[in-house]
């Protein structure tokens, strides 16, 4: 068995701390697009205009956009502050139930989590979304 010299242990160490720090989502890996799990709508993330510094999503696509149940432009996350890999300290909307919760949102394995919850946020419930490119074609909401 080879020893390892200090100068490779260290270089390895490294090494590893680059990469886990580059797997590591940070503040702006939730900015951009998301289709829901059912893929009826696509939400984007960005800056809140009233507030910079916190993250707001907004219903950019509705799979019922132009019907009674077109949801287009709903504000549904405002949250305040990134800490310990989340986005926390707000709320987040549910339009199916139309009721305000606690909210937390983090990016894992390339994926959006959203968290929603009363109380302590391990009583919550957690939606799931995929990051997309553009949005789809039609339906268009409108402006």
């Amino acid at each position: 068995m080879k020893w390892m010299s200090c100068v490779e242990w260290v270089s390895g160490v490294m090494l590893s701390s680059l990469v886990l720090s580059a797997m590591a989502a940070g503040p702006d890996d939730a900015k951009g697009l998301w289709l829901t799990v059912e893929k009826d709508a696509v939400i984007e993330f960005k800056p809140c205009a009233d507030r910079p510094s916190a993250l707001c999503g907004r219903i950019v696509w509705d799979k019922d956009a132009g019907t009674p149940a077109d949801t287009c432009g709903v504000l549904i996350a405002q949250l305040e502050r990134y800490d310990n890999d989340a986005w926390r300290d707000g709320w987040v909307y549910d339009p199916r139930d139309k009721k305000k919760y606690k909210g937390a949102l983090r990016v894992k394995s390339g994926d959006l989590h959203i968290r929603a919850f009363v109380g302590v946020e391990v009583l919550g419930q957690t939606e799931q979304l995929k990051r997309v490119a553009a949005l789809p074609d039609t339906p268009v909401c409108k402006s």
